[in-house]
């Protein structure tokens, strides 16, 4: 536990943030989870439209700071591979 003020407020601060980045980060997975059962199911037009929905979800992620350029990019690519047509 913190003993300082100043490490009580970092203490605070830092709960909110963790807060607000599993907000983000459950909205992209949940973007994600919902075209893959989209494409197993074979809906593959209802994939393509969830597409743009976890698209956005991962960019906000990384305009936030929760993931990397990188990361979003490999997802994008899973995402894009996942909702074609087999």
């Amino acid at each position: 536990m913190p003993i300082t003020r100043n490490a009580k407020k970092a203490l605070r601060s830092s709960l909110k943030k963790k807060a607000v980045n599993d907000r983000v980060k459950k909205s992209f997975k949940e973007a994600i989870k919902n075209t893959q059962k989209l494409s197993v199911a074979k809906k593959w037009k209802d994939a393509k439209a969830s597409l743009s929905e976890g698209y956005s979800a991962i960019d906000k992620a990384v305009k936030k700071g929760v993931i990397k350029k990188g990361t979003a990019a490999r997802k994008k690519a899973l995402l894009s591979k996942i909702s074609k047509e087999k």
